[in-house]
């Protein structure tokens, strides 16, 4: 029979699963208490990050339908829950793993499908979601500009054709 305290563990991190975009399991071995703070101030405030123990995570994963991370459930294992942009929270483990070595990113999950650490790493490459919009609102308003202009061209030229054909007319009339 499941102690309570362990039954309430797995339904907290079951609900984290279900309740987050993304999931990115890390080794945290060697890291002091200190580092570890930083690194969830690094992570953004769309991120929780937690020390899980690895069975009942395990359990939880599987409960809420993921059962593709059961292979990264060892050795001293954390979780950053990622409810917001997943690519700012990896950009944050990245930075984070890069000046402090015994952090290492295992893999995650984002949207119910499993990532690598390699592929974490290559999300944490790409811009934040608000730059990606800001740049594509950019280039439908570069085409509608340009689309402006061409309408604007058309009617703007026949103006300036018919006022060349008046002054040419003008000046056969009165060469005449």
């Amino acid at each position: 029979m499941a102690r309570p305290d362990k039954a309430a563990a797995v339904a907290e991190l079951t609900e984290q699963f279900r309740s987050s975009n993304a999931a990115v399991l890390t080794e945290y071995r060697g890291l002091t208490v200190a580092q570890l703070k930083t690194l969830r101030r690094s992570l953004g405030e769309n991120a929780q990050y937690a020390v899980v123990k690895n069975t009942l995570t395990k359990i939880a994963a599987n409960e809420a339908g993921i059962s593709t991370l059961d292979d990264l459930f060892n050795g001293p294992t954390a979780v950053a829950f990622i409810t917001g942009d997943p690519v700012e929270s990896a950009k944050g483990l990245r930075d984070f793993a890069k000046d402090n070595p015994n952090l290492v990113i295992k893999g995650g999950v984002l949207d119910g499908k499993a990532l690598s650490a390699d592929e974490i790493k290559k999300l944490a490459d790409l811009e934040s979601r608000e730059v990606l919009l800001s740049k594509l609102a950019g280039a439908f308003k570069g085409k509608q500009s340009q689309t402006a202009q061409l309408f604007q061209a058309l009617p703007s030229k026949l103006v300036r054709t018919v006022d060349a054909l008046r002054a040419k007319r003008d000046e056969q009339g009165g060469a005449e």
